[in-house]
């Protein structure tokens, strides 16, 4: 009796976890993708020489291109931002047309689910 208790604890969570797999292979490793995938927040100018601040930040926790562009588009909301991220570099690139802190730019990166830091 106590074997078949087990057997079928067991099987269910093996049901359970190839259910998450499944999940996480149709909707991608952050769980976006699928009919809600999040819109590209565009910048409108992008001309460089407006932009007379820039500052270099490592994102870490990225692991597909749904998490560069949350990345990008938590900074490239920020008033004057154009921000470009890199996964295999795991950084973002961003040039301002007003100075923002590291503080300010992390803040953004984190609300969006990630770390980020100044080298």
């Amino acid at each position: 009796m106590v074997e078949g208790i087990i057997i079928v604890v067991i099987v269910l969570i093996c049901v359970v976890g190839i259910k998450s797999y499944a999940k996480k292979l149709a909707r991608g490793c952050c769980g976006a993708g699928g009919e809600k995938e999040e819109k590209r927040v565009k910048v409108q100018d992008r001309n460089l020489t407006h932009y007379p601040y820039e500052m270099h930040l490592h994102v870490e926790g990225m692991t597909c291109s749904h998490c560069v562009r949350r990345v990008e588009n938590a900074l490239n909301q920020l008033d004057g931002v154009w921000a470009t991220v890199s996964l295999p570099e795991q950084s973002a690139d961003i040039h301002m047309k007003q100075a923002y802190t590291p503080e300010q730019l992390r803040q953004a990166i984190r609300e969006a689910g990630y770390t980020a830091w100044q080298s």
